[in-house]
């Protein structure tokens, strides 16, 4: 991940609802939620919601789809992962750390993955 990249995820996940938000969806898992539910769950009205998932979405930090009449957004873990990776590839002097994870949709770890 390039700086722009990080820079444009930090700067999304700098506003309160919008972190509230992320992590909501990060917590829904790879089925995401509609944004009525979103906007009920973290109080936010749903004309402010939408401009709040825009940025994220512009950001790199949402996927979105179609379901019937609703759209269903859902965290983007490539991009989470990426994000925490940058944010912490120097960690423990350059030396592989074993205790830093990262997570997959399926909400294990890695190492529980390729245990």
């Amino acid at each position: 991940m390039d700086a722009k990249n990080v820079i444009a995820a930090l700067t999304a996940l700098a506003q309160e609802s919008r972190l509230a938000v992320f992590r909501l969806l990060v917590q829904a898992g790879p089925e995401g939620l509609a944004a009525s539910k979103i906007s009920e769950s973290v109080g936010v009205p749903p004309s402010s919601l939408s401009f709040h998932l825009k940025e994220m979405s512009h950001a790199n930090l949402l996927t979105s789809r179609q379901d019937g009449r609703f759209v269903i957004y859902a965290a983007n873990y490539d991009t989470m992962n990426q994000l925490m990776g940058f944010l912490t590839e120097n960690c423990c002097g350059g030396n592989p750390c074993t205790s830093v994870s990262t997570c997959t949709p399926e909400g294990k770890t890695v190492s529980e993955t390729t245990a």
